[in-house]
């Protein structure tokens, strides 16, 4: 077994959906189908159960998945332990990230950072995307992780994964029975939105606009959590990006694909202030983003 189909297992398991666990691993989705085949033959038993629905593991699949998550932290470890010995940084680096980012772990990433790193003194802030741009601008702000394309002009740029926006109803809603949903539909709704600083409300506030079509925001909250209870009591619907919609707290509500071929994405990315040496700590930083998962 190798580690790249370790890579995949895991990412596949969390996901539940072969797209979305493509996108994660940074492969093509034939290709991530093709890799957990070979295991699964490698192995002479199904890992997953697939249906038109869903992807769930089977019995064996459940059985590999902790030995998979082992061998990936190993390799995660091992990675650190020869990065530690080779490179003395030291210094300090300022982070900031919008909450909820999804395709990216900031805890995780601060985590490894710090094991890579344990002389280098780190600081992090939380804080709608616009607001840590202009932090970054200002100088305050070595990296910051955004949902935005606005603003970014001069700013050297990393992307790191990009997801469809969904609406967020609740399952009484008259909408709700709708395979998918047209922007204009939603124009005598009331909205549960995030503050002007996130960029999931730049995009919305754009996409309603650029069709003509007014909207309602009767509640606009800065935490992800307090949106989708606001949803669940029936205060409004929301726009949302696709892992938002994929939280456990919103499974009782209904998710709908807009339908729109233009319809926007929802963007994140790694944005630096250009003014760093290349072996500075928030290149170190950046180098940690782009190597593989695990």
């Amino acid at each position: 077994m190798e580690l790249r189909q370790m890579e995949y297992l895991v990412a596949l398991a969390d996901e539940r959906h072969f797209t979305r666990a493509a996108e994660l691993t940074g492969i093509s989705q034939s290709g991530l189908s093709a890799a957990i085949r070979g295991l699964e033959e490698e192995l002479g038993t199904s890992l997953f159960i697939r249906t038109t629905r869903r992807v769930e593991p089977t019995e064996a699949g459940f059985a590999l998945l902790p030995y998979a998550r082992a061998m990936l932290e190993q390799a995660a470890g091992a990675r650190d332990a020869v990065v530690k010995a080779s490179r003395d940084l030291a210094g300090s680096l300022r982070i900031g990230a919008e909450q909820c980012l999804g395709l990216v772990d900031i805890a995780a990433l601060l985590d490894r950072f710090h094991r890579r790193h344990p002389r280098v003194e780190t600081h992090f802030v939380q804080s709608g995307s616009h607001d840590l741009l202009g932090l970054l601008r200002a100088g305050e702000l070595d990296v910051a992780f955004v949902a935005t394309e606005r603003h970014l002009s001069g700013l050297p740029r990393l992307e790191i994964g990009r997801e469809p926006l969904l609406a967020l109803l609740p399952p009484d809603h008259p909408l709700a029975t709708r395979a998918s949903v047209r922007w204009e539909a939603l124009a005598e709704e009331a909205f549960i939105d995030f503050g002007p600083a996130w960029g999931v409300r730049t995009l919305n506030d754009e996409a309603f606009a650029a069709r003509g079509v007014h909207r309602r925001v009767r509640c606009s909250v800065n935490d992800v959590h307090t949106l989708l209870d606001l949803v669940c009591r029936g205060l409004g619907i929301a726009v949302v990006p696709r892992h938002v919609a994929a939280k456990p707290q919103a499974s009782g509500l209904r998710a709908l694909p807009i339908a729109a071929e233009d319809a926007p994405e929802w963007t994140v990315s790694a944005v630096s202030s250009g003014r760093d040496r290349a072996d500075s700590p928030a290149a170190h930083l950046l180098e940690l983003v782009k190597e593989p998962r695990g």
